[in-house]
């Protein structure tokens, strides 16, 4: 069995070491590119949504490479995410790849349906197999978001432009490369004392009430994954920013796959901080959204930018009440709608105008750590 999976940011870095545990021949797609997505816009219908177009570019370039198995997660609920596999799947065969398909559905505390799924993909893997396996890939997870977090905090403070970005992708590889748990560790430790050290310790002293600080929210697939979202947190980091983001591999991980397969729920709890403005779950991550700009509001940051596809749902509910999370928390919001058409020069200008609006309202609120009023502190930029 030769099995792939589609990207999403460095989630292949985790995947390949699970499944090269078990026992696979893994076939990792080639990095995203734009012969990728002119693929997936080729085959896929005219308002799918980005994720879709790029991830079945992915495989049908996997499949080029060898790839005889497809897996790919599953969902439940509004979102069109639920459909992904079988879509894949008809639209591959049209393609004329011959392939099996498997689609891993949330275990929504059905235990049994996970493992059994497993089991038939890995017949011959011991429990201590898998056991190793996992831990392997889970140490890997918490590495690049300890890494990639970091990074973000760390952009608008470097000495040398491009060096943090740098010393991240040799830490990513150096994660990749490592075969134990304990290398991993290591490379990590070593990856997050070199983004350390490129560091303007002048400007991290003076950063705690200078800096503008932006959370980047969103649909999960196009906030990390650099090539839909064109590196924004990049960007925003090169443009002076203090960048959180709050989704990430293994928020996800714990959200819907182990915390879900014990039926349990997690410390952040979006129902609560979104309900005064969306009530109920829209699907995705769409009230996960409107979540985070309270949480960030609360908290002092500056701004929150939104990154969804086009015509996503959940996220369309979202913006429409990101003005009143706005108004209420003072906090500025932007969202940023990403499809094929979206050209990088289109969203660097819109970026350094969000980032100079909320300098600029800033310096008009006189002391930098003021924070304004609710009437006075809103600002939607759309």
């Amino acid at each position: 069995m030769r099995l792939t999976f589609p990207h999403m940011g460095t989630l292949f870095i985790p995947l390949k070491a699970l499944f090269t545990g078990l026992g696979c021949d893994v076939v990792v797609p080639p990095p995203t590119s734009k012969r990728t997505l002119e693929i997936g816009v080729k085959h896929c219908p005219e308002f799918a949504c980005l994720p879709l177009k790029i991830s079945v570019g992915n495989l049908s370039e996997a499949l080029d490479l060898g790839a005889d198995t497809v897996i790919m997660a599953g969902g439940v609920g509004p979102c069109r995410f639920g459909f992904y596999g079988e879509l894949q799947k008809e639209i591959l065969l049209d393609m004329g790849y011959d392939f099996r398909m498997v689609v891993i559905d949330p275990p929504q505390g059905r235990a049994r349906h996970i493992l059994e799924s497993f089991k038939s993909l890995f017949p011959a893997v011991t429990l201590s197999q898998a056991l190793h396996a996992a831990r392997l890939a889970w140490s890997k997870i918490v590495a690049i978001d300890r890494l990639e977090s970091l990074a973000n905090r760390s952009r608008a403070l470097e000495r040398e432009r491009g060096a943090v970005s740098a010393a991240l992708g040799r830490a990513l590889e150096a994660v990749d490369a490592a075969e134990t748990v304990e290398g991993v560790w290591q490379a990590c430790e070593d990856g997050l004392a070199a983004i350390d050290s490129l560091v303007d310790a002048d400007k991290a002293e003076y950063a705690a009430g200078s800096l503008v600080r932006v959370a980047v929210v969103g649909e999960i697939y196009v906030v990390l994954e650099p090539f839909a979202n064109h590196c924004v947190e990049r960007k925003l980091g090169e443009l002076g920013v203090i960048v959180e983001r709050p989704l990430s591999i293994s928020h996800w991980l714990k959200l819907n796959v182990l915390l879900d397969f014990l039926n349990m729920s997690g410390g952040f709890r979006p129902g609560e901080l979104a309900r005064p403005y969306l009530g109920h779950t829209v699907g995705g991550h769409g009230r996960e959204t409107v979540a985070s700009a309270v949480k960030y509001g609360r908290q002092g940051y500056d701004g929150v930018i939104q990154v969804a596809p086009f015509t996503c749902m959940p996220e369309i509910v979202a913006e429409s009440v990101l003005h009143r999370v706005s108004k209420d928390h003072g906090i500025a919001s932007m969202s940023l709608v990403v499809d094929e058409q979206t050209g990088e020069a289109g969203v660097v200008t819109r970026l350094e105008a969000f980032v100079d609006m909320i300098r600029r309202r800033r310096l008009a609120y006189g002391a930098v750590s003021q924070r304004l009023t609710a009437k006075n502190a809103m600002c939607y930029y759309d």
